[in-house]
This record gives C-alpha cells, structure tokens and sequence, in this order.
C-alpha cells in the first residue's frame, strides 16, 4: 500500500503527466456526457422498447462499442465505430493497393494523407450509418420520434447531427492521443464498456442475493473466476516470443556502431480483439439472412444455432471462426518480408540463418508456430461470455467473462499503464511494478 502511495504521488509531482491524466479524464467526461444528449425530434421517455431491441445481436455489439449511445438514441449513437470501420479499410487498402503502400513509406508526410483520406472516409460511412439508423428509429423506436419535426427534416437533421456526433469523437479521440495519455480512441471505447461494469455487477449481485441465485457466496466464486479469466488474458496479451538479432560492427571515424545484440519481440497475440470482432460479425450473417428469407420451423432451429450463444454449436463454430480470423488478421498485419529487409539494410542477422528469403521464412514460421496457441487462447475467451451465461450468470456480467469486453479493457488499461511507467522511468522515478516492467503493447480495436 506504501508503495501505491508513493507511486501516485510520483505520478502527481510529474506536472505534464499530470497535465495529461487530467486532460484525459476531461475529454472523456464530455464524451459520456453527450452520449446522454437525445437527438432532436426523439422523445427520450418513450425509447424503452427501443433500448431493449438495440441491445440485442449484432446491435447490442454495436452498442457496446458506443457506449450505450446507440439504445439511447444519443448524439453520439453511431460513436467511434465510422472511424474505426474507415481506418481499418485504409489499413487494407495499404496492404492491396500500390499508391497506399508508397504513402505508408513517405514517413510523416505519408501518415498526414493517410489520416486526411481516413476522414473523409469517416463523413461518407458516417453518413450511410446515419440513414440507415434513422429507418431503423423508425420502425422500432416505438413512436419516440416527435411527428411536428416531419419526415425529411428529421431524416436531414439527425444526419447531419450523428455525423458532427462521430468527427467530434474521433477529433476528442485525437486530442486524447495528442494532449493525454494512452490511445485516444481505444479509450473511448473502453470507458464505454467499462461503464457498464458497476451496474452489471449490481444486477448479479441482486440476482444471487436477492433473487435467491445462490447467496453471496457464489457470486464470491464468480468474482473469483474473473479475476483469473483477467490474469489470463494478460498473459495472452503480454505473451511475446524473442528472436535475437545481432548488428555487424561498423567504424565511422573514431566511432564505433552495432556490434550488439538485440530481441524482435513476436506478440503470440498480434491480431488483438479483431478476430473476435469479425466472427461476430460473420455469425450474426446466417441468421438475419435466414431471418428475411423464410419462417419456418426448421428454420428457426437453424437460426438459434447462430443466434444463441449458449448453444453449443454456436460455441464451436464461433471458436474455429476465431482461430481461422486470428491467422488472417496476422498475416495482413505482419510482414516478416519486410522484417527480413530491413535487418539486411542495418547490417543485422538472426544466428544460424542466412539473411534475406532464408530470415523471412524463419520469422514467418516462428510467427506460425507461436499464433497457434493464442489463436485456440482467443478462441476460448471468445466462447466464455456463452459459458458463463449457460452457468445462469447474469447476460450484462456474463458479457466482462471474456469476449470482446474483456480483451479491450485488459489491452487499453496495460497500453496506458505502459505510457504512464514511461513517464516515470523517463525521469528517473520507480516504474508501476516493483519487479520487472509492463510490456508495451499496440492499442486494440484502432486499426
């Protein structure tokens, strides 16, 4: 306890570090505040339906991801969620197309257009989300929408409102990233879902207490159990694997340089979050289809398949979704080609391996082999929301098991805490952790 005393207090003495925590912690005040500003021509008392239909499916991913915004039919209903979407289709676009490729290589210059592209995709996506939700308030919000504003000027105006809504969060998310600490966007996400916390956690304690679910001490036990799931998951995000490379000595003058040995740290997890978010995705695609098309009995048992997560079925497809999405997602961000070429032009060379094709092929296998237990490790916290939810925890609680939830905060939360030890080693103070260091990590869900 002493020792998390001083180290606040050393956080606090630091004045740009406090400046920065200060400044995060106010950008994301208004952020949750405006995530509770209804749109105009919605009547806020009458969008109880509402909330119950956007929290489920697909939608209820949605939601989670805007905090809550989106049952809320808030100014901010849309989120951060355009932006993500935009920025992971430019980071494909640099992998697939030529012109992305070379702007990527021009350094600072190259990231300006890169980000300045990243927006004006941001508005146009925003844009068609914005429609889209707009007919979906029609058809669901229950007569929440006020009939004086008229069809088109509510159709115009809640566009034109959720599109400001989405560029000023991710111009809140910049500021994060520029003026606070940690990156900006993924922690908007994150308060988002870490907001539900306190009252998921009320709702399962009512439930074991209250509702006669088994006492105190069961809902001790759940607890304890996701303290451990939170253990593990940080031994997955942490988890790297080492490659030593060594430097060829160079004399420059007087001046000596290389002749060192240093570590490409491989990340067993490298893929983060994505692969749980895209097999959701993909699983929610049969049933809505399936939905549309026919109604029948038979149908429907196929439709619970891949709609209810406590179904066994659903649980394994879910899971060899995610390991086959682990492996793509990593193979799209990870480029041993690359690695091998860049070692070769600093005079530097794996032990026992020739450079060029022959260094590329071994950091490529090493890649594969180390991916393989993290992807069946990502596969299982993906499936743990289910499991937990066919135990009768409570579906709110059930969703921090693991899951998308769960591997956004540990990762946000370890990437801040690692900026915040950086500050303190920088100027010569203890760091976060009496023995050993926090791993830096780059920041999930933020392409």
């Amino acid at each position: 306890m002493k020792k998390f005393i001083e180290t606040i207090k050393n956080i606090w003495s630091i004045e740009d570090l406090r400046n920065r925590i200060l400044t995060t912690l106010l950008l994301v005040l208004i952020y949750r505040v405006g995530s509770y500003i209804t749109l105009p021509g919605i009547d806020a008392n009458a969008l109880s339906n509402f909330s119950k239909s956007s929290n489920q499916g697909i939608l209820g991913l949605f939601n989670m991801f805007a905090g809550g915004s989106f049952s809320r039919a808030s100014i901010f209903a849309l989120g951060i969620m355009p932006y993500i979407s935009a920025s992971i289709a430019i980071q494909l676009l640099t992998i697939a197309v030529p012109y992305f490729q070379k702007l990527q290589k021009e350094g600072e210059s190259g990231r300006k257009k890169i980000n300045q592209y990243t927006r004006i995709l941001t508005v146009v996506v925003t844009g068609f989300q914005a429609s889209a939700y707009v007919a979906y308030l029609r058809n669901q919000s229950g007569g929440a929408i006020i009939p004086e504003y008229g069809t088109f000027f509510f159709w115009l105006s809640t566009t034109i409102v959720l599109t400001a809504g989405t560029l000023f969060v991710m111009w809140l998310g910049e500021k994060i990233t520029d003026k606070g600490i940690g990156n900006g966007t993924s922690i908007i996400i994150m308060m988002g879902i870490l907001a539900r916390l306190p009252q998921a956690l009320i709702a399962e304690f009512s439930t074991k207490v209250e509702g006669g679910g088994g006492g105190p001490i069961l809902f001790l036990i759940e607890i304890a159990v996701f303290i451990l799931i939170t253990v593990g998951l940080i031994l997955l995000v942490q988890g790297t694997r080492k490659i030593p490379v060594n430097y060829a000595k160079r004399i420059v003058g007087n001046k000596q340089y290389g002749g060192v040995r240093q570590f490409i740290p491989l990340k067993v997890n490298a893929a983060g979050v994505m692969p749980i978010i895209f097999a959701q995705a993909i699983m929610f695609i049969p049933a809505t289809v399936i939905g549309f098309a026919t109604s029948s009995e038979s149908a429907s048992s196929f439709i619970r398949i891949f709609s209810d997560h406590t179904n066994g079925w659903y649980n394994v497809i879910y899971g060899v979704l995610v390991i086959v999405f682990t492996y793509f997602y990593t193979a799209l961000i990870f480029n041993p080609t690359q690695m091998a070429d860049e070692m070769k032009r600093n005079n530097g060379f794996i032990p026992g391996v020739k450079p060029g094709t022959a260094t590329a092929d071994y950091i490529g296998a090493v890649m594969d082999r180390i991916t393989l237990p993290g992807a069946f490790f990502l596969a299982l916290v993906g499936i743990l929301p289910g499991v937990a939810a066919a135990f009768r925890v409570n579906s709110n609680f059930a969703t921090f098991f693991g899951g998308t939830s769960l591997l956004i905060m540990v990762g946000v939360i370890l990437d801040t805490l690692q900026q915040i030890e950086s500050q303190l080693l920088m100027r010569h103070y203890d760091g976060l952790m009496s023995t050993g260091r926090i791993k830096g990590r780059t920041a999930p869900a933020n392409a």
